[in-house]
């Protein structure tokens, strides 16, 4: 027997892989040698790819993946691959475009066959053991992959040629446009409201996902233009979504998703990259509205965290599941009979109408995922409450936990510490993003490039993409313009450097492709500007370079400032025909239509307090003494006390000394720099 035949995974850094290490599947990672192998035994690749808390792929590893005489056909006919798509996202990007351009829709777990050089020729998505709602079972597909590959060859190679060379000619750059304006993204911000699901918050019907970056850049667009209509958007959708059950009302962080139009029943995973977007997003509201409830869940946000995602050595984990023990919700939901159980008579029955659980239950077998719709009408009773039922809670089986570090999503949660601390006044969160900032450099930084993943305190081999690089960078500028230490800049300033060297399209300025030019070749070199679940690469850096044109020396500046205006113009085509997929970057683009504008506080004190409470998204705030960095370069003290500039894009104010003075040039929210 060729020793090749047997799985390969428990040796993976990720924890994905490594739950599928003891299938009877001969699963091979990702890479030349997995290719190899197929072409000597002349076999397609069947390529699987998932990710740990995705319910539908731990399905079908169990009714599949864990059966012998399944596991015997696909060992015997392919070479089998298993892709963990959060450590690949490449991968991941390439065979879902081909995904989808096959069957019109995509998701996980993903199932696509191969030829031997990595070219798709058949894709799709789920399949069942058995024959099911008019999908054959998946063994009955992949008999009819191997006859087809093995008595068909002929056209298995002209249909791969031909989704091949649509995959290339899909990923060509955005057209280059004109400069961005204000009335194009307050027609972006009309065209989102449009959509808006105006009885029950969010955008468009179910499965609703929080419109994380959206939310971000239509707050961004309420403080220049003041729009109460804006607000009005924002506070429906942020309020639904925190008193909803996709949020969870007793230990904090949000829910994947909710299934329901009605926030209600959530998919209960829990990932860390949308807990930091929302992060980011409810404390900037909370800075700018001063909303009781916005500060409530920025709060408890921030502690689930740093409580249930923080890793040994300071970093932050990808996700809870969404399944325990094998069954959604398991932990979180409840009964009437339960909270009696728990609380007593009286407290039973007032928490069960204050979380909204009924007899019939709002999830499975009369159960109830708990809702908070209204505030308490005694904080003190709920709190009370609050605190025996976590406490029960903790006692139930809990959700794994994907302990893979994500660069990106890691940077993510650095940006969003980071300012919460400073807007909430949280010096221990912004400790907290320095020490995850530090653990990443240390780890994932390797030979002057960075890594997408490690696993404790080993680093994965794959190489870092664009996301990766642009959302540390993000998360390093926040620390340095929050501490003054130019360690923070110096590491985002070489990050960026990579990033311009070996990310831009050198044919297409301001076109960015989501792999380096050092990475692995695969079918196609992956290139998508639209934001999704996260936000694209493309608009990540481009907020990564904004902001550092406005912190580094007057050369980088210009080199900065130039691929941020160039990658500006090629978002214009997104934010007039999709602006829903274009959330972050219209929160790029409305900082940068300010100027970005900038302030700069020597001295320190009170000035620089008040400088980030009101400073709007996207603002530059650098405090310290008279030329200690090149903000601050050739602004003196006023009167031997401290003074704050301000500045929209080459235009300043004149510098002053009292906190109103500041105040009032921060409010003018109509002006723009054009």
């Amino acid at each position: 027997m060729d020793p090749r035949m047997r799985n390969t995974l428990s040796g993976s850094t990720s924890p994905y892989l490594r739950q599928h290490a003891d299938n009877p599947v001969h699963w091979q990672q990702w890479g030349q040698d997995a290719m190899d192998w197929a072409r000597e035994r002349n076999v397609p690749i069947l390529l699987s790819i998932g990710y740990s808390a995705c319910h539908w792929c731990h399905v079908m590893a169990h009714e599949s993946f864990e059966n012998d005489s399944i596991a015997e056909i696909m060992n015997t006919n392919f070479v089998c691959v298993k892709v963990d798509r959060e450590e690949r996202p490449d991968i991941d990007a390439v065979y879902m475009n081909a995904t989808v351009a096959m069957t019109g829709q995509g998701g996980w777990p993903m199932t696509c066959f191969l030829t031997p050089d990595g070219s798709p020729f058949y894709c799709g998505t789920y399949y069942p053991p058995a024959p099911r709602g008019g999908m054959p079972s998946f063994t009955q597909l992949l008999e009819a992959i191997a006859d087809t590959f093995t008595n068909r060859r002929g056209d298995v190679d002209n249909a791969a040629e031909s989704i091949v060379t649509e995959l290339q000619r899909a990923s060509d750059g955005v057209p280059y446009g004109a400069p961005i304006d204000a009335t194009l993204l307050d027609g972006a911000g009309r065209s989102i409201l449009g959509d808006e699901d105006l009885p029950r918050g969010g955008f468009g019907g179910a499965p609703k996902f929080p419109p994380s970056a959206l939310l971000e850049g239509l707050l961004r667009q309420f403080e220049r233009t003041g729009s109460e209509e804006i607000l009005g958007g924002i506070e429906r959708t942020a309020e639904a979504m925190a008193r909803g059950g996709i949020y969870d009302q007793l230990g904090g962080g949000f829910s994947r998703y909710a299934v329901d139009a009605e926030w209600v029943v959530p998919h209960f995973e829990k990932m860390l990259y949308d807990n930091a977007l929302l992060l980011r997003f409810y404390a900037h509201w909370a800075r700018r509205t001063g909303s009781d409830l916005a500060t409530r869940i920025t709060e408890e946000t921030a502690n689930f965290l740093l409580r249930d995602l923080r890793t040994e050595n300071g970093c932050f984990a990808s996700a809870l599941d969404a399944d325990t023990q094998g069954v959604e919700g398991l932990t979180y939901v409840w009964t009437p009979t339960q909270l009696v159980d728990v609380l007593g008579e009286d407290d039973g029955r007032w928490a069960a109408a204050l979380f909204r659980v009924t007899e019939e239950g709002t999830f499975e077998e009369g159960a109830s995922v708990l809702q908070l719709l209204r505030d308490p009408d005694d904080w003190a009773r709920w709190q009370t409450v609050s605190d025996a039922l976590r406490t029960v809670r903790k006692g139930r089986p809990q959700p794994g936990r994907d302990d893979k570090v994500v660069t990106a999503w890691n940077g993510l949660a650095i940006t969003a510490l980071t300012e919460a601390g400073l807007a909430l006044g949280k010096p221990e969160w912004i400790a907290a993003a320095a020490d995850c900032a530090q653990a990443l450099l240390d780890l994932h930084l390797v030979d002057h490039r960075l890594r997408r993943a490690s696993l404790g305190d080993t680093v994965g081999e794959p190489t870092g993409v664009l996301e990766d690089y642009a959302c540390l960078a993000t998360g390093l500028l926040s620390l340095y313009q929050a501490t003054g230490n130019a360690t923070w800049l110096d590491a985002a300033q070489e990050l960026l450097g990579v990033t311009v060297d070996n990310f831009a399209d050198p044919a297409e300025p301001g076109s960015w492709f989501d792999t380096a030019d050092f990475a692995e070749v695969l079918v196609t070199r992956p290139r998508d500007p639209l934001d999704g679940a996260t936000p694209s690469g493309a608009s990540s850096v481009t907020e990564a370079l904004l902001t550092a044109a406005a912190l580094v020396d007057s050369e980088h500046s210009s080199l900065y400032a130039q691929a941020a205006a160039d990658s500006l113009a090629r978002a214009r085509l997104p934010l007039e025909r999709a602006p829903r997929s274009a959330g972050h970057w219209l929160a790029v683009a409305e900082a940068s239509l300010r100027g970005p504008i900038q302030v700069a506080v020597v001295g320190g004190g009170d000035l620089l307090e008040v400088a980030r409470r009101l400073a709007p998204g996207g603002a530059v705030v650098v405090g310290g003494e008279p030329d200690s960095s090149p903000l601050l370069a050739d602004r003196p003290l006023m009167d031997g006390g401290p003074a704050a500039y301000v500045c929209r894009g080459f235009v300043c104010e004149r510098p002053v000394t009292d906190a109103i003075g500041l105040a009032a040039q921060l409010n003018t929210t109509s002006q723009t720099a054009m």
